[in-house]
């Protein structure tokens, strides 16, 4: 069975083809056919005027449509298609939906921050961890975190913030922010003993990459500390040169670490894994699911 997932956020645009079969009973494997990513950065225009220009409708509008074909050529048999804090936050956002159906006929779906962070479950992350572990799955984009802890294997508190990537960026978050993040972890975790961080999003993961750490080794709060201050003390064209960053990721990698950090100091968790998994993973697990119960 061939399932896509487009998830577009407040940086880039992703497409997730997989195929999913069932080589082991009654559990699927899902493969990965192709994932692409398209820097729209959305929130550039959003998080300072409160919509999207027209230059980034007709950027959007072009992306969509090359995803469309894509799915066409993969024959794809089912997709679902998310947009997050750009959209959420765009006075044009329900407008521009319309236009992309109106052009691809894909049904975008503008979902909270709540249901941001819940799709986190739906990708299964809980089932690869130890049962009696405490894990907060902290995912950064552009325009909000979401936060997702499982303990003993279940979850047990998620919530999003307007805190993100390109808001830091454009120093929209004030101090009054960052307290509440901070005071609602603390709060809602308290007594939870030694939790271990599970960071998405396409910073971390190329942070993780840059640190040439095998496969399922965590990255240390102190190499991400190291990191932070190193891209920190470098122009943006330093970063790019040094690093081979596009430019669209050596802006953002700079305000992604800080959010990572901080929230890792803030629940005493000493290290983070990184195992790959996002938005789109889960929404390919919540479209197999549908799928399932309507057969």
């Amino acid at each position: 069975m061939k399932l896509a997932a487009i998830d577009i956020g407040s940086n880039a645009a992703r497409l997730l083809i997989t195929d999913v079969r069932m080589i082991k009973k009654n559990k699927p494997d899902f493969i990965k056919s192709n994932l692409i990513r398209v820097p729209l950065r959305l929130g550039f225009d959003v998080f300072e005027s409160g919509e999207i220009s027209a230059g980034k409708t007709a950027h959007i509008l072009s992306t969509m449509k090359a995803y469309r074909h894509l799915l066409d050529a993969y024959e794809v048999e089912r997709v679902k298609a998310c947009a997050t804090a750009a959209m959420r936050d765009a006075k044009n956002g329900p407008q521009i939906i319309r236009q992309i159906k109106e052009a691809t006929g894909l049904d975008i779906e503008i979902i909270s921050g709540d249901r941001e962070a819940a799709l986190i479950y739906e990708s299964h992350v809980a089932e690869n961890l130890t049962r009696d572990g405490s894990y907060l799955y902290i995912d950064v984009g552009g325009g909000s975190t979401e936060l997702t802890c499982f303990t003993n294997g279940a979850m047990t508190f998620k919530r999003s913030f307007n805190i993100g990537t390109i808001r830091l960026l454009k120093q929209q978050v004030t101090e009054a922010q960052w307290e509440e993040m901070k005071n609602d972890i603390r709060n809602h975790l308290k007594g939870i003993k030694k939790i271990t961080g599970i960071g998405s999003g396409g910073n971390i993961n190329k942070v993780f990459s840059l640190s040439k750490r095998k496969e399922g080794r965590p990255l240390s709060l102190e190499l991400l500390r190291d990191y932070y201050k190193e891209f920190s003390s470098m122009a943006l064209g330093e970063r790019m040169s040094n690093y081979k960053l596009r430019e669209d990721r050596a802006d953002v990698i700079v305000p992604a670490l800080l959010i990572y950090i901080n929230v890792l100091k803030w629940v005493g968790a000493e290290e983070i894994l990184v195992p790959k998994i996002g938005l789109a993973d889960g929404l390919i697990h919540s479209l197999y699911d549908e799928v399932c119960k309507q057969q």
